[in-house]
């Protein structure tokens, strides 16, 4: 069934001005229309801004308890939905049920977490010197927040940016990405239901070109938080902070594991391939290079194939192992890798095709793609893929596979697959990226602790999740007492 969405503008539901709409249809089967939503442009944009500023001093004013128990309730809420959310989600995005499920989850779990965190947020006090009577500090919101998210996780990326912000005190205008905007919504009807004042929360669907791009430079906006491609979070982040605003800009990965000798080759091998091929590879933060000493290579290269040739690829509504790609764009350009990849002398040794007849007709699929014989500055191990394509690449010590791993533009999530104590130490230590793990795969977070990255793949001036995206969204005011 198809479900009609609008822009959510100062406690308003209202269309485009235009009239105009888009079809979200589901990237199993494009037959199936998910829902429709506005396709709106700068004027929203205004109205939306206009109103979370007008609510600043309203929802900025209310004590953190009472703002907290308005997140709990829409925890509440969304957790009396979830079957639908992770449904829709699934039919908008095209993970499988299971993923989604999980993904929905998570974003409970942040607007729960939140809900306390915004009763301890406020300052500190210290003990002053010469005489005075008094030495705190009070953390007070940055005033408008704007939110840009993307269509990976559609749930979740909206969620650990909107609780947070709100927590603190801010109002806020969210931007949900045009394939899949349908359950960022849902989360804003969360909210509504829940009690937020009118202009808190806001919501406008439409392009980046305008939307995103009248976000980053409007006066009344104080802070901006995006998450998407290195070329477009690179240009909102100068745009942004050009224009005397605080940013951050999470944003692409090649992220790597290595596996070393003494690993369970198997278990290497699942760690990889649930990094590599979960999500259809539709993750900052999969994995997308294997980087595998000498010794065990051929070996591993053996179990990451079957692997890949195991997975069952369909519908995930029919919780299918790998779901289609989001689009028809997405999946061309993991077929142009495919392409490039091999023009450049690696090896395919499964998979890469487009998948045609039967189900696969009416959808964007593809089957796990494994190269071998990949060179460190192959374009296959240098750019971001993003679809379910894996270069194993092999090194003859672990010198050289940590040198591999850290020779790329970003820096986002690698992990090291080892039983030695001292490679784990070593690769925690010598890894440049934000995020680094020891024997599971690249993707996967915990919600209490900070996430982003390094080089390429973050502006790296304020973290996400737990405390950090608190600080983000908040600044310190400096109070002296005396008399």
């Amino acid at each position: 069934m198809t479900q009609t969405y609008e822009n959510y503008i100062g406690g308003e539901w209202t269309g485009s001005n235009s009239g105009e709409t888009q079809d979200i249809a589901n990237p199993a089967d494009e037959s199936d229309v998910v829902s429709t939503v506005p396709v709106s442009s700068t004027e929203e944009t205004d109205e939306a801004v206009a109103a979370a500023a007008e609510a600043t001093d309203e929802w900025s004013g209310m004590p953190g308890p009472e703002r907290g128990a308005i997140l709990r309730e829409t925890g509440e809420i969304l957790k009396s939905r979830k079957d639908e959310l992770a449904e829709t989600l699934t039919r908008e995005e095209g993970k499988p049920l299971g993923e989604a499920e999980g993904e929905v989850q998570r974003a409970i779990d942040i607007f729960y977490y939140y809900a306390e965190k915004a009763r301890d947020f406020g300052g500190t006090v210290k003990q002053p010197s010469g005489g005075r009577a008094g030495l705190q500090t009070k953390k007070e919101p940055m005033g408008v927040a704007a939110l840009i998210t993307p269509w990976n996780y559609p749930i979740a990326i909206p969620a650990w940016k909107i609780a947070p912000a709100l927590a603190v005190g801010n109002t806020v205008v969210i931007k949900p990405a045009m394939q899949a905007p349908t359950v960022g919504t849902m989360i804003v009807e969360a909210l509504d239901e829940a009690g937020i004042p009118d202009g808190a929360i806001n919501l406008v669907c439409g392009p980046g070109s305008e939307v995103g791009e009248r976000l980053t430079t409007h006066d009344d906006v104080d802070v901006v938080s995006f998450t998407g491609s290195a070329s477009v979070g690179e240009h909102v982040y100068d745009q942004a902070t050009n224009n005397g605003k605080r940013a951050q800009a999470e944003m692409g990965g090649k992220n790597p594991t290595v596996v070393m000798p003494s690993a369970d080759v198997d278990k290497a091998a699942d760690i990889v391939g649930a990094g590599a091929f979960g999500g259809t590879g539709q993750a900052c933060t999969a994995t997308s290079r294997a980087i595998v000493h000498e010794d065990v290579y051929d070996e591993f290269l053996d179990a990451i194939v079957d692997y890949a040739e195991s997975l069952e690829i369909g519908d995930g509504l029919d919780r299918a192992d790998m779901g289609p790609h989001v689009s028809e764009d997405e999946l061309a350009g993991s077929l142009e890798y495919i392409d490039i990849a091999q023009s450049e002398g690696a090896t395919l040794e499964t998979g890469g095709e487009e998948l045609t007849g039967g189900q696969y007709d009416a959808g964007n699929f593809i089957s796990p793609a494994v190269f071998s014989d990949v060179e460190p500055d192959m374009r296959i191990a240098q750019e971001e893929v993003f679809g379910p394509v894996l270069a194993v690449i092999p090194v003859s010590d672990f010198d050289e596979g940590v040198e591999v791993a850290n020779d790329i533009d970003y820096g986002l999530s690698a992990s090291v697959v080892t039983d030695r104590i001292e490679e784990e130490n070593e690769f925690i230590e010598r890894s440049e990226s934000g995020v680094v793990k020891v024997n599971e795969k690249t993707t996967g977070l915990e919600l209490h602790v900070p996430f982003g990255g390094l080089k390429r793949s973050s502006t790296n001036t304020y973290r996400e999740q737990g405390d950090a995206g608190l600080e983000f969204f908040s600044y310190i005011k400096t109070v002296y007492r005396n008399g």
